[in-house]
């Protein structure tokens, strides 16, 4: 069966679009295909403030519509933070929505018995830390780690970030009882097998996981109709609100150069 995944980079740059899509296609069953955008016009490349998130907020919700419109089987908001995931799935109407932190933290409570979250600086963590309890896992909680960089720091210098990602890690196994890692931020991408091999324990990619985990949603509404609930909390808008209140935006992408 195949699939059809949009993975949002909810900021105003493409500068990551290729890279995460080459990263995330050998990764996806065949049958999947991977198109990777960002937001037009916004001049926010990154998302450490909460400031930042409202900003990208409006944009994120009109490429979560153009996505439906495009008929897209799921999609990803791809930001640790998981911005704006409720009101996407308001929206969404039948293609699934997932984000990193919801997707990482289900796979790693169900993989091992204490998680620890490796971020980039000590700023992320309370709004993390709200997602963890949001969530339901805070008894799983084994520790934050900090890398002590910032988003656009992950990349610059790839040894140098898989050296910290290496040491807090094995702190966070060997000092905090951790036997799961989960990489709190999706520019931490193209580590997790290094690191998962020498420290022993499953590492859990923030770009990775919740691919994955999206895959599975949309299998899950297209072989046994299980999908968003509208009943309650995740009711969709009137149509003539909606139109009204949330315009649909083009993304800037990249597309799945498959077949």
């Amino acid at each position: 069966m195949s699939r059809r995944i949009l993975w949002i980079n909810p900021v105003g740059s493409d500068a990551y679009n290729a890279a995460i899509g080459e990263a995330l296609r050998p990764e996806c069953l065949p049958d999947t295909r991977v198109d990777v955008c960002s937001l037009p016009d916004l001049p926010v490349n990154h998302l450490e403030f909460n400031a930042y998130e409202m900003v990208t907020a409006g944009a994120t919700m009109g490429v979560i519509r153009w996505g439906e419109q495009q008929q897209y089987d799921a999609a990803v908001i791809g930001c640790f933070y998981d911005p704006a995931l409720r009101g996407a799935r308001e929206i969404s109407g039948s293609m699934a929505v997932t984000a990193p932190a919801e997707a990482c933290l289900h796979i790693a409570t169900t993989l091992g018995e204490r998680v620890s979250i490796l971020v980039g600086r000590d700023k992320w963590i309370p709004e993390m830390h709200e997602n963890v309890v949001k969530y339901g896992f805070q008894d799983k909680l084994a520790s934050f780690r900090v890398l002590r960089m910032t988003v656009n720091e992950f990349q610059q210098d790839p040894q140098c970030t898989e050296d910290r990602i290496l040491d807090e890690a094995r702190r966070a196994v060997d000092e905090d009882g951790a036997d799961v890692i989960v990489l709190g931020c999706t520019i931490e991408f193209g580590f997790y097998r290094t690191v998962q091999q020498e420290i022993g324990v499953p590492v859990i990619d923030a770009i990775v996981a919740p691919m994955r985990y999206a895959e599975l949603l949309a299998d899950l509404r297209a072989r046994h109709g299980w999908g968003t609930s509208r009943a309650v909390g995740y009711g969709r808008p009137d149509q003539d609100e909606l139109d009204a209140f949330v315009p649909i935006v083009t993304p800037m992408i990249d597309l799945d150069p498959r077949p």
